[in-house]
């Protein structure tokens, strides 16, 4: 009984990890690589000196996904006249 309860405490410790683990790479490193990929998407269709923006808003398509708006804008701005939506998800 005693050795049951120790494999049953390192599946619970294990689960917790990896649960942990998942969250860490959805709350931090995903957006990282998203802007990674969509800056890189701006560099290579307008030039170097671009960087993409993620507008504020989030738009609820029909079939209950969201997705995120980008913009391409040139270095040192972050939103204007200047800045070009691109189609990115």
């Amino acid at each position: 009984m005693k050795e049951a309860t120790g494999e049953l405490n390192m599946t619970v410790v294990t689960l917790v990890a990896v649960a942990a683990l998942a969250a860490m790479f959805y709350l931090v490193i995903w957006p990282i690589i998203q802007t990674s990929i969509v800056t890189q998407t701006c560099k290579s269709t307008f030039g170097s000196g671009w960087h993409a923006v993620r507008q504020d808003d989030t738009v609820n398509t029909g079939d209950q996904t969201k997705t995120h708006q980008w913009q391409c804008c040139p270095a040192g701005e972050d939103s204007g006249e200047n800045c070009t939506d691109i189609d990115y998800d």
